[in-house]
């Protein structure tokens, strides 16, 4: 899960296993596999690298068992 604002300054956690793109439209939109859209504050290359660290912390969490 990565925490995000929305564009009208929300903030929410999104499944980023669930997320198929991400784009600069020129607001960034988030594509989920579900087919829903989500319209974000956060810059491509934050949401890109939240979503890498979220996948370090779960490779970690599964090597360490």
């Amino acid at each position: 899960m990565i925490k995000v604002r929305k564009i009208n300054g929300e903030e929410i956690v999104i499944n980023a296993e669930l997320i198929e793109t991400v784009e600069a439209r020129p607001d960034t939109t988030i594509s989920l596999v579900t087919g829903n859209k989500i319209i974000v504050q956060d810059k491509v290359s934050e949401v890109v690298e939240k979503v890498l660290e979220y996948r370090r912390l779960v490779n970690q969490k599964r090597t360490k068992k």
